[in-house]
């Protein structure tokens, strides 16, 4: 029998399960993308465009490496802008593993829920690398 090899992964495989934005259009249809992204980077989101994954729609979410499918029907036209939407909500609803990840990662300062989200807590500024207990490096450095 042969190995099936994983070589793709969806932001429900990584959270185990879905979120309801990605069921039902109109929990993303009052985002203003331009309000959610305030800021010189603006442009970022002419690079998000309604991708497919497993035969299903999807935004490719760039924090965690993931795609993020869409379970509902998108209207004609409207493709990449509800696309952005879901990411946006994705992302500002903190559920992206990739920004979830900040709290113990970030080695700088930065709004944990990125610049979309102007009153996300600040992370990343006692910033330690991990240490293996009972671990120390050769030379006792």
């Amino acid at each position: 029998m042969a190995k099936s090899r994983h070589v793709t992964i969806d932001a429900e495989e990584l959270a185990g399960r879905s979120y309801p934005y990605q069921h039902d259009i109109s929990l993303v249809e009052d985002i203003d993308l331009v309000a959610a992204t305030p800021g010189p980077d603006l442009n970022w989101l002419e690079d998000v465009h309604l991708l497919t994954e497993d035969g299903v729609p999807a935004v490719f979410d760039r924090y965690s490496n993931s795609f993020l499918k869409i379970h509902f029907p998108i209207p004609e036209g409207r493709e990449d802008e509800v696309a952005r939407k879901v990411l946006i909500a994705h992302l500002q609803a903190g559920n992206s593993y990739g920004i979830q990840l900040k709290r113990k990662h970030a080695k700088f300062p930065q709004r944990a829920l990125g610049p979309w989200t102007a009153d996300s807590e600040v992370v990343g500024s006692h910033w330690e690398p991990p240490a293996l207990s009972g671990w120390e490096p050769a030379g006792g450095h």
